[in-house]
């Protein structure tokens, strides 16, 4: 079966959950508005357009960019997030009608009332999914920084110290436009770096709406005297890893592609290729042993590698930082308890032996611009070198 046929069949399969879950909270919604179903024909119409925004905002943006295709984009984007909510409270609310089919324990008078309790509950779901998604959108447009100081058993030449801010994940597209990309500029140059560092996924997908919104111009305001440096992600390779590659370099970003350079006498940096690179383009990418094989193990050696799989392998190879993202802890709670049980660390700090690694929660968002259970993060640390 061919790297296409196998793309279709994963998307059909994606699109069939999609529309199957939300004909389950159609059906929910037309039981529970049954007190009144005058509303019944808004109800049909807000959740045909819902259910189909968010892939036909993607298709649309992609031959037409315009003001049409990002309100299309973004109620599509809002409603994932919505979607969740309403799938875990009508669950809910299913067990309940369930258990008491088998144990009767609700009261006569509410049973004979039903209909009107369903109407309630219907207000109050669609209430508390409107508050928890706005709260979670404002929670995803207020990063924190993370600082941390670390201390590398290795000399770093006449460098004593540096001072890196980094982030991962800050899908530039649609959803995260010019206002937070200047936001996240301002807030990497005020922490006055030695270098910056972008763990990959820094595009979203497709780069025509970070060309048509001119993202770019912000990220040529980036300063550190040592330069930007990154890795490719996951999504470089959905959208197009050559044209993404080449827009960023084109805009001061050096984008490291199983690559290693060697910064002002004193610490390798090593970039490489996302995890993904073999399944879109059939070639693989390098081993964090080949990568690390031609290099000095005696000076400092820092690593992006966007999905944070087997830690061990960069503990094996004498790496002493790895900076990752990808995971977003799950973006929505209670996704992050799956990234748990997938993932070595899910979310922030661990060591292991000599080797230090942070897996970051990203700076921006996949699909809803919402966070629920996690905040996006920029990190500054201060490498301490012997």
């Amino acid at each position: 079966m061919n790297k296409n046929m196998r793309f279709l069949i994963f998307f059909g399969i994606i699109l069939g959950i999609h529309f199957l879950v939300n004909f389950y909270i159609y059906k929910r919604g037309v039981q529970g508005l049954g007190a009144m179903p005058q509303l019944l024909p808004y109800l049909r119409g807000i959740m045909l357009f819902l259910t189909l925004a968010y892939p036909a905002g993607r298709f649309l943006e992609k031959i037409w960019y315009s003001p049409i295709s990002s309100f299309i984009h973004w109620s599509g984007a809002f409603w994932f997030a919505g979607m969740l909510y309403f799938v875990l409270i009508i669950f809910t609310l299913d067990l309940f009608r369930w258990s008491n089919m088998l144990f009767h324990f609700m009261p006569d008078k509410l049973s004979s009332n039903y209909t009107h309790i369903k109407l309630i509950t219907t207000y109050v779901a669609s209430a508390l999914v409107v508050v928890t998604v706005l709260l979670g959108h404002i929670n995803a447009w207020t990063p924190k920084i993370v600082k941390k100081t670390i201390h590398i058993h290795k000399a770093g030449g006449e460098r004593k110290t540096l001072k890196i801010v980094a982030a991962s994940d800050i899908h530039l597209g649609t959803i995260i436009g010019p206002r937070k990309t200047a936001k996240l500029v301002n807030t990497i140059n005020s922490l006055k770096p030695d270098i910056i560092l972008f763990a990959g996924d820094v595009v979203d997908e497709d780069v025509k709406p970070v060309i048509e919104q001119n993202l770019g111009k912000n990220l040529l305001h980036l300063k550190a005297p040592l330069g930007v440096y990154a890795s490719t992600g996951n999504h470089e390779y959905i959208g197009g890893a050559e044209e993404a590659v080449q827009y960023l370099e084109s805009h001061g970003i050096n984008i490291l592609r199983d690559e290693t350079v060697f910064l002002d006498s004193c610490f390798y940096l090593v970039g490489r290729e996302d995890k993904e690179k073999t399944s879109f383009t059939s070639v693989p990418r390098k081993t964090v042993r080949e990568l690390l094989s031609p290099l000095d193990k005696q000076k400092p050696i820092i690593l992006l590698d966007h999905q944070p799989f087997h830690l061990e392998l960069a503990q094996e190879a004498g790496v002493d930082l790895q900076i990752s993202g990808h995971t977003h802890h799950g973006q929505l709670w209670p996704l992050g308890y799956i990234t748990q049980k997938i993932f070595e660390v899910s979310r922030g700090y661990k060591q292991k032996g000599n080797t230090h690694f942070y897996v970051s929660t990203g700076y921006g968002t996949w699909g809803p611009p919402v966070r629920i259970g996690n905040r996006p993060e920029i990190l500054a640390f201060t490498l301490e070198f012997e």
